[in-house]
């Protein structure tokens, strides 16, 4: 049985998951039940949209990085929106079921985002809402089991990419290579008792601390934190997910394109392991290799195995074994996860045409 809310601990005002609950009291043992039961995380102040129209998959396939246009009942994925010289602007999960599509973000990207696509409406037969639903995430290996599966109102989890329509309304989803996770979408009214049932069945309450700490385990990139205004898709593992390179126009494409075919991202999204220094670095402090500026940190967070962990965006081709320190406010030795590393680059169709072109002129 989980804490009592009033046991709740309110996130710092300064994070980006302010007005959430950052835990009931054992951050640590919230960690620990997600990995050998399960947790509830209410992530109810993230923004939510919905799309209704007979045109609202073409359409937003034209203005979106993922191909969505032929999207079947049922799916889940991740899109993006870039500016035209390719940095991400906006990210987001994509649910289509039962005749609408739904949209979830970042709380401070709410506002921008609708305004975005509100605008680029144009004739379309398209309608962009605000909607009144909260994201509920569970994690955990118990999940599945059949007091959970009651209380959801459903026989099966879904499968990965995949969403499952509840009967009260809203809908639990997989996104893909989630592994034991998934989001509960649900009217916002509905949440609170829904929260309740699933901890009388045993799923333990926590903070977003635990969903955190799992994300950044597992080099899961949030907008706003892990990126900056820099970012282009590649940096951050988001081509596939997010990123489809085999379909049409949309804006940021060349870039897109440019990277893949003939260049590398500047920058890569890895892990660091951070000293035990009390006082934490703060996301987008800067990260040091010999007194120069390297790259900078995103989400920092303690881990219930792996200490204090963070995602950073650091300089493409920097060796593993480079000693960093941060650069902020807080100074603290930090140490690449070689683990994280991206794969070893591969020669672009581009830049492979182009370099045989340059050998049969000699």
């Amino acid at each position: 049985m989980s804490p009592a809310t009033s046991e709740a601990v309110p996130t710092p005002d300064t994070s980006p998951d302010a007005g959430a609950v950052w835990h009931y009291g054992d951050p640590l043992g919230e960690q620990r039940a997600a990995e050998v039961g399960a947790i509830v995380v209410d992530r109810s102040h993230r923004a939510v949209l919905t799309l209704t129209g007979a045109d609202r998959k073409t359409w937003l396939h034209s203005i979106s990085t993922q191909h969505v246009s032929e999207l079947p009942d049922g799916a889940v994925t991740e899109n993006l929106s870039l500016d035209g010289q390719g940095r991400v602007e906006d990210h987001w999960v994509q649910t289509e079921l039962a005749g609408t599509t739904v949209l979830d973000t970042e709380p401070w990207r709410a506002e921008p985002l609708l305004s975005y696509l509100r605008k680029m409406v144009f004739w379309a037969d398209v309608t962009v809402e605000p909607a009144d639903l909260a994201v509920l995430s569970l994690i955990g290996p118990h999940l599945a089991d059949a007091e959970v599966l009651a209380v959801l109102g459903v026989d099966a989890l879904p499968a990965e990419g995949t969403a499952t329509a509840l009967p009260a309304g809203g809908f639990v989803r997989r996104l893909p290579g989630s592994g034991h996770e998934f989001d509960v979408v649900v009217p916002r009214d509905q949440a609170p008792g829904l929260v309740d049932r699933l901890v009388g069945a045993g799923v333990r309450r926590a903070g977003v601390w635990a969903y955190e700490a799992h994300r950044v385990a597992a080099r899961r990139p949030r907008l706003g934190v892990d990126t900056d205004e820099r970012t282009i898709p590649h940096e951050v593992g988001w081509i596939g997910p997010a990123v489809h390179l085999d379909k049409g126009c949309y804006r940021g494409q060349e870039t897109v394109a440019r990277v893949h075919n003939l260049g590398k991202p500047p920058r890569m999204l890895v892990l660091v392991h951070l000293d035990g220094t009390p006082e934490r670095p703060a996301p987008g402090d800067p990260l040091l290799a010999g007194g120069r500026t390297v790259g900078r940190l995103g989400t920092v967070v303690d881990h219930v195995d792996e200490g204090v962990i963070a995602l950073a965006l650091l300089k493409r081709g920097l060796p593993a074994d480079t000693p960093l320190t941060t650069g902020g406010e807080v100074g603290a030795a930090a140490v690449i996860d070689a683990d994280s590393m991206p794969q070893s680059d591969g020669v672009g169709a581009g830049r492979l045409a182009v370099e045989r072109l340059r050998g049969s002129a000699r």
